[in-house]
């Protein structure tokens, strides 16, 4: 490897002497401190970037200092295991006393450099204060180290220290957090995702991963989190994504149990303790036990059940709960727990894919607050608007095969992307218009032989134009419900007096009243496990009940659609064919007119539903589910998988709809744009909420207080 010397010699060939031996001066002198690129940048980054003849951008003065760093720190790995023996004494105070009687030898700490430097003495100025002020700061570490222990993070998110950028890891070298992936492509299959896309994101901020369904958002995640696309190795990563494997442990233990380093010192202390209690550890022992203590001591383990039990409570694992082993939950609660793991062990890069689809109203307000006082980095992919407007920082937005960020919440979003359309629409009209300037002048006096110069140079002025582009606009989604039917007068659908129970022992619900019309726009809301998608069946009657009476109109259709209705359709075939077992004796072109107006159209119609994203898979299920024409829809979680413009979409069209709607639903903005009613499903019974989502929102906000959770 060239030397520091060489390197500087060769990269800066023009450099004076007298800054030559300045800046290997400070090199020499500091050259076992420095501890990465980046200080010896500091140090002489300026004066290099204010010789260099070719003015060298910043990133390549950078890399130069990271060459000469890793020079220097080889030299000093071979001088640490060289000796070199003097051949004689040396009397410092002679050297000193010759110095000052030859009046033509300088020492090297007498050496004055002249004033007829190339370099501005301001810069040169700051460049030394800089390295000063790193070396008083370094020995006031040192000090603090001897008389205090090092204090790492705060036990909780909410304390953690905010400065995260610049974490020293245990080599005792700082190191960057933020994370800048360029110029990438991702393919799934044959299908080009993203082509030449550029990532960056900051320590310390959180970011929501938006774009249409079928796009490549899940797949993005999955390639940061199998580390396919490059992140520095010392970025700890946590994708959650699969729901927590069920066995023995209880629910608090695996969440405990994610903190892999308190894990290992607890455990590794339960060995030295069994050792030393049967008499066979040495002293080396004893002392690991004591900083085995003094580390727990650190990272205050002793709190982190307290922590862990918190986290577990406001996802909705009562206390019970968190007592229960990870094998007696649904599916559902194992993706809770696995969130829940996540967020203990904090990671410094979090991805959440769709993290709201598996809470309730209430624990998704919880997860807001939480996320909000987070410190370090997470990529949240999100159909929820309210979650994003409440939690990140930046958006990212996927389309065209690209990635473009965005600073701001979700609203801050789609008002800089309108503005930025009408910037790109303008110009490109302004482009439009000098183009058909020049070719008006070009058709005009094509023929004509005095001004034969002058077409030739707007001819060659029109080819050096950049190719012009039409603003690319995503269309617009569309979904309808069929209102063709006539009115029924009430009642239309009620439950008086009902009585349900699973079982006998566990009575669900007791003195059950409720009741809907063709104008009714309720939403009912909840705890997971209250009872929500049973009084929807009730009201359909699919479930009879213990005691009491359902009344319906005869005339009453109605059309359901299910939280699992993945799980309904027949996923070997193509959408098509699916309409077509369901609904026999129409055209082909009748099926695909349906599926068109969900968004299923062309190529995606005759691909098998298996290979569809889960958006597209639950437009599939809306074309299903209107195909008969219902004039009352009971929709249980329609907006899980559905990106946002999707969800707008449904929401105008619920809006316009004619008959009844009752729904399930965790997503504030849908309840906003289309309820009029709130039905509050606890402890056995239903209450109406006068104030809508606002009061039902303040509700759980108080509670929150109450159980400290917030």
């Amino acid at each position: 490897m060239a030397t520091y010397v060489e390197i500087l010699k060769s990269e800066f060939p023009e450099i004076d002497a007298e800054l030559f031996d300045y800046i290997t001066g400070v090199l020499d002198s500091g050259g076992a401190d420095f501890e990465d690129g980046e200080e010896v940048y500091d140090a002489i980054g300026g004066v290099l970037q204010q010789v260099s003849s070719d003015r060298k951008n910043e990133e390549d003065v950078r890399d130069i200092c990271l060459q000469m760093f890793n020079s220097l720190h080889l030299t000093s790995c071979r001088a640490s295991h060289r000796q070199v023996l003097l051949d004689a004494p040396v009397q410092l105070s002679q050297i000193s006393a010759h110095d000052h009687a030859t009046d033509d030898l300088q020492g090297v700490w007498m050496l004055k450099r002249p004033q007829n430097t190339t370099v501005d003495a301001k810069k040169l100025e700051k460049a030394e204060a800089k390295l000063k002020a790193k070396h008083e700061r370094r020995n006031e570490r040192e000090s603090q180290k001897a008389s205090s222990p090092l204090v790492l993070e705060e036990a909780s998110a909410s304390q953690a220290n905010s400065k995260k950028d610049n974490r020293v890891d245990q080599s005792g070298k700082n190191r960057s957090y933020d994370i800048r992936i360029e110029n990438f492509d991702v393919s799934f299959g044959e299908r080009c995702l993203l082509q030449g896309a550029e990532l960056s994101l900051a320590s310390g901020r959180r970011y929501g991963l938006i774009g249409r369904n079928g796009l490549g958002k899940t797949t993005l995640l999955k390639m940061l989190a199998s580390r396919n696309l490059r992140v520095p190795a010392h970025i700890s990563i946590l994708h959650v994504e699969q729901e927590v494997d069920g066995d023995e442990t209880a629910a608090l233990q695996s969440v405990l149990e994610s903190d892999s380093q308190r894990e290992g010192l607890l455990g590794e202390e339960r060995r030295l303790n069994t050792r030393i209690s049967g008499g066979k550890a040495d002293g080396t022992e004893s002392v690991r036990l004591s900083e085995i203590y003094s580390k727990l001591e650190e990272i205050e383990a002793d709190k982190a059940p307290a922590r862990a039990s918190v986290i577990l409570a406001g996802l909705g694992f009562s206390p019970r709960m968190q007592q229960q082993t990870t094998k007696e939950f649904s599916g559902g609660w194992r993706m809770r727990l696995a969130l829940a793991r996540a967020l203990f062990a904090r990671p410094d890069l979090l991805l959440l894919d769709e993290p709201t689809n598996m809470l309730d109203v209430r624990a998704i307000l919880w997860l807001e607050n939480y996320l909000q006082t987070w410190q370090s980095t997470i990529l949240v992919v999100s159909h929820d608007r309210n979650f994003l407007n409440a939690v990140v920082t930046d958006i990212v937005h996927l389309h065209s095969q690209r990635l473009d960020s965005y600073r701001g919440d979700y609203e801050n979003f789609i008002k800089t992307k309108e503005d930025r359309l009408k910037n790109q629409q303008r110009e490109y009209e302004a482009q439009l218009q000098y183009r058909q300037h020049i070719q008006v002048f070009i058709d005009r006096f094509r023929y004509n032989a005095n001004r034969a110069a002058q077409v030739q140079s707007k001819l060659k002025l029109l080819e050096k134009l950049p190719e012009l582009k039409p603003i690319e606009k995503e269309t617009e989604v569309t979904l309808r419900f069929p209102d063709h039917f006539e009115k029924l007068s009430p009642p239309i659908l009620q439950l008086d007096e009902v009585e349900f129970y699973y079982s006998p022992h566990q009575r669900l619900f007791t003195g059950l009243n409720l009741s809907a019309d063709l104008e009714s726009r309720i939403c009912i809301v909840g705890e997971n496990g209250a009872g929500k998608s049973t009084i929807l069946k009730l009201l359909m009657g699919e479930l009879t009940p213990v005691s009491g009476v359902r009344q319906a109109h005869r005339n009453l259709k109605i059309g359901y659609f299910s939280q699992h209705h993945v799980d309904q359709l027949d996923l070997n075939v193509c959408s098509v064919e699916l309409l077509l077992n369901r609904f026999p004796g129409r055209t082909e072109e009748e099926y695909r007119h349906q599926l068109g107006g969900y968004g299923i159209t062309g190529e995606l119609a005759m691909r098998p539903v298996a290979s569809l994203s889960g958006g597209q898979k639950s437009r599939v299920a809306f074309a299903q589910m209107t195909m008969p024409c219902p004039n009352f829809y009971v929709l249980d979680e329609p907006t899980n998988h559905l990106d946002m413009e999707t969800i707008e979409a449904l929401a105008k069209a619920l809006h316009k709809f004619k008959g009844g709607v009752v729904l399930v639903s965790h997503d504030e903005r849908l309840i906003r744009l289309v309820c009029q009613e709130l039905w509050v499903c606890e402890g056995g019974k239903v209450r109406r909420i006068d104030g809508g989502f606002d009061e039902y929102r303040d509700i759980l906000h108080e509670q929150f207080k109450k159980e400290g959770y917030l």
